[in-house]
């Protein structure tokens, strides 16, 4: 099954483990130190953030290193902004309407 961006980050855990390696890489074994979950569910996380590429894994001897990849969320991004476009022109029109009808 090929997972996307968006649902990578439909999970608060996984939004939170972006977030952490946003700050710094960290093997995944730190990554699970900062939850109150089992590591093989942050393992399971972990490779789905690593399946939608906004997390990149580097092996260094017997380690493996998580890196966010915050670049790849531009996806969410540009899908945001064309609603915010839409609100923002449905607001200016409320605003000026009501401008009209002052009373």
């Amino acid at each position: 099954m090929r997972r996307d961006v968006f649902q990578a980050i439909a999970d608060p855990t996984r939004r939170e483990i972006i977030h952490i390696l946003s700050k710094a890489p960290l093997t995944p074994n730190d990554v699970a130190e900062r939850f109150d979950i089992s590591r093989p569910a942050i393992s399971k996380h972990i490779k789905i953030l690593h399946e939608c590429a906004l997390i990149s894994i580097e092996q260094r001897g017997r380690q493996r290193i998580c890196k966010a990849r915050p670049e790849k969320l531009k996806q969410v991004s540009d899908w945001v902004a064309q609603y915010s476009a839409f609100w923002d022109e449905k607001l200016n029109a409320l605003g000026r309407f009501l401008d009209e009808n002052k009373d």
